[in-house]
Protein backbone atom coordinates (compact mmCIF):
# COMPACT_ATOMS: atom_id res chain seq x y z
CA UNK A 1 0.00 0.00 0.00
CA UNK A 2 1.31 3.48 -0.98
CA UNK A 3 1.02 6.19 1.09
CA UNK A 4 0.28 9.49 -0.32
CA UNK A 5 2.02 13.03 1.32
CA UNK A 6 -0.17 16.35 1.06
CA UNK A 7 1.29 20.21 1.64
CA UNK A 8 -2.34 21.73 1.68
CA UNK A 9 -1.69 25.42 1.02
CA UNK A 10 -4.53 28.02 -0.17
CA UNK A 11 -3.59 28.11 -3.32
CA UNK A 12 -1.74 24.71 -4.21
CA UNK A 13 -1.62 21.37 -2.71
CA UNK A 14 2.23 19.68 -2.64
CA UNK A 15 1.50 15.90 -3.77
CA UNK A 16 4.16 13.37 -2.60
CA UNK A 17 4.11 9.68 -2.94
CA UNK A 18 5.87 6.56 -1.44
CA UNK A 19 7.01 3.65 -2.72
CA UNK A 20 4.93 0.49 -1.89
CA UNK A 21 7.12 -0.57 1.08
CA UNK A 22 6.83 2.64 2.66
CA UNK A 23 10.51 3.36 2.86
CA UNK A 24 11.09 6.34 0.54
CA UNK A 25 8.78 9.57 -0.42
CA UNK A 26 8.91 11.04 -3.64
CA UNK A 27 7.65 14.38 -5.15
CA UNK A 28 4.89 13.74 -7.73
CA UNK A 29 2.92 17.02 -8.56
CA UNK A 30 1.29 20.31 -7.60
CA UNK A 31 -2.16 20.61 -7.61
CA UNK A 32 -3.74 23.92 -7.94
CA UNK A 33 -7.16 24.65 -6.11
CA UNK A 34 -9.43 27.15 -4.52
CA UNK A 35 -9.35 26.77 -0.88
CA UNK A 36 -13.08 28.58 -0.57
CA UNK A 37 -14.12 25.34 -2.66
CA UNK A 38 -12.63 22.33 -1.19
CA UNK A 39 -13.94 20.08 -3.97
CA UNK A 40 -11.75 22.14 -6.47
CA UNK A 41 -8.96 19.67 -6.23
CA UNK A 42 -11.21 15.93 -5.85
CA UNK A 43 -11.01 15.16 -9.47
CA UNK A 44 -7.19 15.51 -10.04
CA UNK A 45 -6.72 13.52 -6.47
CA UNK A 46 -8.70 10.92 -6.90
CA UNK A 47 -6.86 10.00 -10.16
CA UNK A 48 -3.90 9.94 -8.56
CA UNK A 49 -5.33 7.93 -5.75
CA UNK A 50 -6.77 5.26 -8.03
CA UNK A 51 -3.45 5.31 -10.31
CA UNK A 52 -0.75 4.67 -7.28
CA UNK A 53 -3.09 2.40 -5.22
CA UNK A 54 -3.27 4.99 -2.30
CA UNK A 55 -4.13 2.96 1.28
CA UNK A 56 -3.49 6.44 2.99
CA UNK A 57 -2.43 10.13 3.58
CA UNK A 58 -0.58 11.84 5.79
CA UNK A 59 -1.51 15.75 5.47
CA UNK A 60 0.74 18.13 7.11
CA UNK A 61 -0.12 19.77 10.07
CA UNK A 62 1.03 23.64 10.13
CA UNK A 63 1.44 24.56 13.87
CA UNK A 64 2.69 27.61 15.78
CA UNK A 65 6.41 27.07 17.14
CA UNK A 66 4.38 26.60 20.54
CA UNK A 67 2.69 23.59 19.20
CA UNK A 68 -0.65 25.84 18.99
CA UNK A 69 -3.08 24.93 16.06
CA UNK A 70 -4.10 28.06 14.28
CA UNK A 71 -6.01 29.35 11.40
CA UNK A 72 -3.98 27.20 9.04
CA UNK A 73 -3.74 23.98 11.09
CA UNK A 74 -7.62 24.07 11.22
CA UNK A 75 -7.79 24.26 7.38
CA UNK A 76 -5.68 21.73 7.37
CA UNK A 77 -7.84 19.73 9.93
CA UNK A 78 -10.98 20.75 7.67
CA UNK A 79 -8.90 19.08 4.37
CA UNK A 80 -8.27 15.92 6.34
CA UNK A 81 -11.88 15.28 7.41
CA UNK A 82 -12.81 15.62 3.24
CA UNK A 83 -10.05 13.65 2.23
CA UNK A 84 -11.56 10.85 4.49
CA UNK A 85 -15.21 11.13 3.54
CA UNK A 86 -14.59 11.84 -0.12
CA UNK A 87 -11.84 9.42 -1.20
CA UNK A 88 -12.31 6.66 1.48
CA UNK A 89 -8.88 6.31 2.42
CA UNK A 90 -7.47 7.08 6.07
CA UNK A 91 -5.68 10.45 6.95
CA UNK A 92 -2.80 11.50 9.23
CA UNK A 93 -2.47 14.85 10.21
CA UNK A 94 1.59 15.22 10.75
CA UNK A 95 3.34 18.27 12.27
CA UNK A 96 4.88 20.27 9.65
CA UNK A 97 6.48 22.60 11.34
CA UNK A 98 9.58 23.94 9.17
CA UNK A 99 9.06 21.75 6.27
CA UNK A 100 8.65 24.38 3.78
CA UNK A 101 11.70 26.67 5.16
CA UNK A 102 13.64 23.09 4.73
CA UNK A 103 12.48 22.65 1.33
CA UNK A 104 13.13 26.16 0.48
CA UNK A 105 17.02 25.21 1.62
CA UNK A 106 17.64 21.80 -0.01
CA UNK A 107 16.64 23.88 -3.29
CA UNK A 108 18.59 26.78 -2.93
CA UNK A 109 21.86 24.49 -1.74
CA UNK A 110 20.62 22.86 -5.26
CA UNK A 111 21.28 26.00 -6.45
CA UNK A 112 18.02 26.66 -7.89
CA UNK A 113 16.69 29.81 -9.22
CA UNK A 114 13.61 31.63 -7.49
CA UNK A 115 11.54 30.91 -10.47
CA UNK A 116 11.89 27.27 -10.56
CA UNK A 117 11.96 26.99 -6.22
CA UNK A 118 8.38 28.81 -6.58
CA UNK A 119 7.45 25.61 -9.39
CA UNK A 120 8.40 22.91 -6.62
CA UNK A 121 8.36 24.47 -3.21
CA UNK A 122 5.11 22.75 -2.67
CA UNK A 123 5.74 19.34 -4.25
CA UNK A 124 9.07 19.64 -1.82
CA UNK A 125 7.54 19.92 1.21
CA UNK A 126 5.43 17.25 0.63
CA UNK A 127 8.16 15.24 0.23
CA UNK A 128 9.80 16.29 3.76
CA UNK A 129 6.18 15.78 5.63
CA UNK A 130 5.86 12.33 3.88
CA UNK A 131 9.38 11.60 4.46
CA UNK A 132 9.12 12.52 8.21
CA UNK A 133 6.00 10.42 9.01
CA UNK A 134 7.88 7.15 6.96
CA UNK A 135 10.94 7.58 9.06
CA UNK A 136 8.92 7.90 12.77
CA UNK A 137 6.16 5.39 11.60
CA UNK A 138 5.80 1.68 13.79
Amino acid sequence: MKIIGLDVGSKTIGVAVSDPLGLTAQGLTTIKWDEQNITSADEELKKIIAEQSIGKAVIGLPKHMNGTIGERGEASEKYAEHVEAIHRISAVLWDERLSTAAAERVLLEADMSRKKRKKVIDKMAAVMILQSYLDRKP
